[in-house]
């Protein structure tokens, strides 16, 4: 599945955090990102190897980062952030046991801005963002 292509960006990733995305991409094959927004790690955007995590009928897709890996949030999480714009960046630290990145002493991490007023308008304009239920891989 891939993102309109007019949208407005909504996620990136720093240089840090697309470097290792790339070591963890030459590891484990393509991976995906979900952002649960539960307490604890699961406030962190959490990486698994793609397959291995279902996502919902309601998650939301935010977008493609470093190219294809897909960026999932709950929809929960979304009505809180639909209005900002997300950098994934890498951090020193224990992260998630179940992130892809736990291993390696770093974890993920959220930064955000609002939307410009401009960024606004356009999201604003756009079809509804995919949702899990639009996936091709769910039954």
């Amino acid at each position: 599945m891939t993102s309109h292509p007019t949208r407005t960006g909504r996620v990136e990733l720093t240089p840090a955090a697309e470097d290792l995305l790339r070591q963890l991409t030459g590891t484990h094959g393509p991976v995906m990102f979900h952002q649960s927004g539960g307490c604890c790690d699961g406030s962190a955007p959490m990486c698994y190897p793609r397959g291995e995590f279902r996502v919902g009928a309601s998650d939301v897709l935010l977008g493609q980062v470093a190219g294809d890996t897909p960026f999932w949030m709950s929809a929960d999480q979304y009505a809180y952030w639909s209005h900002t714009h997300l950098t994934v960046d890498v951090v020193p630290g224990r992260g998630s046991g179940f992130s892809l990145e736990a291993p390696e002493g770093v974890r993920f991490l959220l930064r955000s801005r609002l939307l410009t007023d401009e960024e606004l308008r356009r999201v604003e304009a756009e079809p509804p963002l995919p949702t899990g239920a639009d996936a091709p891989d769910r039954p």
